[in-house]
């Protein structure tokens, strides 16, 4: 069994669609049980009219909300009964597997460091989101996106390794190619910290490193494992988002524009679906804080059911595989 806290109250469209998605994860597996930590009384009444086996799923009452307003720091200090804190902590206790939140992203990557620790080895934990890409499987992994504006080039070394780990374990990509972004595909090109790690990564035995990688490439399928600090990383990763949304709008506009547009819109409906599909960040689940003692993953602000039960099937692999102890015998090789 795979146990899964389920942070019940972050997010903005928190209990509702976060208890639906714990609903329709639990539907889809029979290996996974979910408890949800939040306030007593509004999961209870979220969970009304639902189907779900009780057994599978539990509460842990936690009165205190962390917001995205408050200091991360200040709020894990200070608001131990969080939802935020005490999914944290039952990870931490080993009384679960992982945590998944919609919730405050300061609070969640600071909670994690502080409260469930990092692997002995790793000096920052990144985060590393999916995102749509004409790869083999559909998909690249962009390690940091959000965790570390200031990193160094050991940092995106270790990156570059948990992220090689995670793609080959958890997506199925054999032997993922590496690539460190840049503006140019020269080895000369790029800023200091680039310029610093890439012959780092070059020389580096446990990852298929190929170079560099300029943003164009990363939708086009140019590398498995996207490498960068988390400024340029979050950048990337919202302008993926507004392009896909803004692609979606575009194209719906030109369909609903005419009548001869709603007629090929009928004739292209199912395979418009699937590239609709493609562009659905619900689809890939959550981010996963990697290098942690426990599996932390980040799902959007504005979560649906669909992704927060995407993000907990997440989970499983996560587990199945592995994940943690893999990253541990990995970058305790390069200590050695």
């Amino acid at each position: 069994m795979v146990h899964v806290v389920l942070d019940a109250m972050g997010g903005d469209n928190a209990p509702e669609e976060i208890v639906k998605g714990a609903v329709d994860a639990l539907a889809s597996s029979d290996s996974i049980t979910v408890t949800l930590c939040g306030r007593r009384a509004d999961i209870e009444k979220a969970l009304e009219g639902l189907d779900y086996p009780k057994d599978r799923l539990l509460i842990e009452n936690a009165d205190d909300v962390i917001t995205t307003e408050e200091a991360p720091v200040m709020a894990i200090r200070r608001k131990k009964d969080s939802s935020i804190v005490k999914g944290l902590t039952l990870v931490k206790e080993k009384k679960a597997d992982a945590f998944v939140s919609a919730g405050s992203s300061g609070a969640i990557l600071v909670g994690g460091q502080l409260i469930v620790g990092r692997i002995k080895g790793v000096e920052r934990p990144p985060l590393a989101p999916l995102v749509p890409s004409t790869t083999d499987k559909g998909v690249s992994l962009i390690i940091d996106c959000g965790a570390n504006v200031d990193a160094r080039s050991s940092h995106l070394v270790q990156f570059a390794k948990m992220g090689s780990i995670y793609m080959e374990h958890v997506i199925g990509v054999t032997n993922p190619r590496v690539a460190i972004v840049n503006i140019g595909a020269e080895e000369e090109k790029g800023n200091m910290l680039v310029k610093e790690t890439f012959p780092l990564l070059k020389i580096c035995p446990d990852i298929n490193f190929i170079g560099s990688i300029e943003a164009r490439e990363i939708p086009n399928g140019g590398a498995d494992v996207i490498v960068c600090e988390a400024f340029v990383g979050n950048v990337i990763l919202k302008m993926y988002e507004g392009v896909g949304k803004m692609m979606l709008k575009t194209i719906k506009g030109a369909l609903m524009g005419s009548f001869t547009g709603k007629l090929g819109g009928l004739l292209i409906k199912p395979s418009l679906k699937g590239v609709m599909k493609t562009f659905d960040a619900t689809e890939y689940g959550g981010a996963p804080l990697l290098g942690l003692n426990g599996l932390v993953v980040k799902v959007h602000g504005n979560a649906t059911s669909k992704e927060v039960a995407n993000a907990i099937r997440q989970c499983e692999t996560f587990k199945q595989q592995n994940i943690s102890q893999r990253i541990a015998d990995k970058i305790n090789i390069k200590d050695a």
